[in-house]
Parts: structure tokens; C-alpha cells; sequence
């Protein structure tokens, strides 16, 4: 399960780039929006820290899985979207504020969450492993800092003093994440080597299940809030694309087994596939938005 220098270096990178773009796409009367109606924020957070562990023991449960793969398949349920759920709910036009915001607080709140969802699943299936687990504090906030924030903040300060520049280079960015997203899908699977087929074996169903359900989760609970349609896109992809990489750096370099690092593996690749149909439904619905003045029934 070894990491290439594209995985390790040119992703950052690439994603430090795209989050500029997408922060020329935003100002900050998006972010006083979520404030002022924190609706999704609320309901999106629970969803991630209650709401995914719950279906990973349920999946679990129910598929009878091996300690090793249900404990991971609980790790990795608890893991937050990460940066790469931003870049989805940008292509997919969802509502990119309301997914950054659910981005940061997951993360920092997983901090606490991931410790106590993984510990839960190991006294469940004490056979996986008798570590206790810490997520690494700094380097999960460091990484949120330099791979969020800044890069968001420096579009937007872009974006607020030459406008017309910025419009020009989101339309750039947005091709230029799609490249990127099908460059990581061929890089993460290059990564698993010839042992993709034999993870795919134990952990392909769960994991695609996991997905799957994370997907409809977000997008019904966005939908019982009552939010718009870009809103319930945002938190679909918030629960459903999962950060595959933390997953793994706690399965491997906090506990020290491989072998619960596997659903995490496994859903870093799985996910992509279900992110591509969001994405082409989002962008589909986006061009079919009614022009000013028309109405349109809504659909769910």
C-alpha cells in the first residue's frame, strides 16, 4: 500500500491550486449565509459524526464482516470529507461554502469523534486490535490550514479586487480539477499495486454500501432541512466522499495494521466512481436551472 511521489507531492499541490480556484468562485457573503441559516451545518455535522459510524456498524453487522475489515470500515466512516469533497461539490455545482464549512468543523471535531467511533468498533471486535487511538492533532489542523483556508482565502481576496480575472480563471480551474480527479483515481489505484483485486475481495461490497449510503444519508437529511438543492448536493458529498488518506495514516501509523487500513484503500478508489455520476447529475440539474423569472416545480 505504498504512496507515490504524485500521491504524496503533486496532490497538495494540485489541490492547493484548485482550493484558489474554487475561492474565486465564493465571497464572503456565502459564508455569512450558512451563518445566518445554519441549518445545514447543523444537520451535516451530526450526519458525519453519528450518522456514518452508525451505518458502518450496521453494514458491518449485517455482511457479518471480518474484525479487521469492520473496524476499518468504521474508521474510515468516521473520517471527514476532506479536501477532495470540496473539489466534488465545486464540480458538481454544489454549494461549495456549506461544504467547506461542514469540511473544517468535521475535521476538527473527528479529532474527538474518530478516537471514540474507532475504540467502540475495537472493543466490538477486540480480534482487530488492542491499540487505543489519537488522531494526529496537528497535522489534521495544519493540513486544514494550508490546504483550505489560505488557498480559499487567497481566491477570494482574488476574486474581490479583479473580478473579471477571477471569472476567467475559475472557468480554468473547474477543467483543471476534472484532470485532477481523474489523475488521483488512476494514482490511488497505481498505489494498491497488484493487491487492489485481493482488497477489493474483502472490503469492495462494505465499502461501496458505505458509500452509497453516505451519499443518500446526506442528501435526505439535506432534504428533511428543507434546503436547497445545491445545499443537499453539498452534503451528500460531504458524507459520502470520505478522506481515504487519514483513514489509512491511522489504520497503519497509529495502529500499525495494514490490514484495517484495507477499507479505507478500497474506499478511496470506489468513491471516485459514485463522484463522477453526482457530479455529470449536478451539472445537468445546473444547466436545466430556470433563467430569471421562469418557475420550475421542484424534484427531489
Amino acid at each position: 500500500m505504498e504512496q507515490n511521489a504524485l500521491v504524496e507531492v503533486g496532490l497538495p499541490v494540485a489541490l492547493f491550486l484548485i482550493m484558489i480556484g474554487i475561492g474565486l468562485t465564493l465571497t464572503s457573503r456565502d459564508f455569512a449565509r450558512e451563518a445566518r441559516d445554519p441549518r445545514g451545518i447543523i444537520v451535516g455535522t451530526l450526519g458525519q459524526i453519528v450518522l456514518m459510524p452508525a451505518l458502518a456498524f450496521l453494514i458491518a453487522y449485517l455482511l457479518s464482516l471480518p474484525a479487521a475489515v469492520a473496524v476499518g470500515l468504521v474508521i474510515i466512516a468516521a473520517c471527514p470529507g476532506g479536501t477532495t469533497s470540496n473539489l466534488i461539490a465545486y464540480l458538481a455545482r454544489g454549494n461549495v461554502a456549506l461544504s467547506i464549512v461542514l469540511t473544517v468543523l468535521a475535521s476538527l471535531i473527528t479529532i474527538v469523534t474518530l478516537p471514540i467511533a474507532a475504540n467502540l468498533a475495537l472493543r466490538w471486535q477486540p480480534a482487530a486490535s488492542g491499540v487505543a487511538i489519537e488522531v494526529p492533532v496537528l497535522r489534521t489542523i495544519a493540513l486544514l490550514v494550508v490546504i483550505v483556508l489560505v488557498p480559499v482565502a487567497i481566491g477570494m481576496v482574488l476574486r474581490a479586487r479583479w473580478p473579471e480575472r477571477a471569472a476567467a480563471l475559475e472557468r480554468a480551474v473547474s477543467l483543471f480539477g476534472g484532470v485532477v480527479l481523474a489523475v488521483l483515481i488512476v494514482a490511488i489505484a497505481i498505489s494498491l499495486g497488484a493487491d487492489i483485486w485481493t482488497y477489493l475481495r474483502q472490503a469492495g461490497v462494505a465499502a461501496v454500501l458505505l458509500n452509497l449510503g453516505g451519499l443518500a444519508v446526506g442528501y435526505g437529511i439535506m432534504r428533511l432541512a428543507r434546503l436547497s438543492f445545491e445545499s443537499r448536493l453539498a452534503g451528500a458529498i460531504e458524507l459520502g466522499i470520505k478522506n481515504a488518506t487519514l483513514g489509512i495514516l491511522i489504520a497503519v501509523n497509529v495502529i500499525g495494521s495494514e490490514a484495517l487500513a484495507v477499507p479505507s484503500a478500497v474506499y478511496g478508489v470506489l468513491m471516485y466512481a459514485s463522484a463522477v455520476g453526482v457530479v455529470a447529475y449536478g451539472r445537468r440539474r445546473a444547466r436545466r436551472a430556470p433563467t430569471a423569472g421562469e418557475v420550475v416545480p421542484e424534484t427531489p
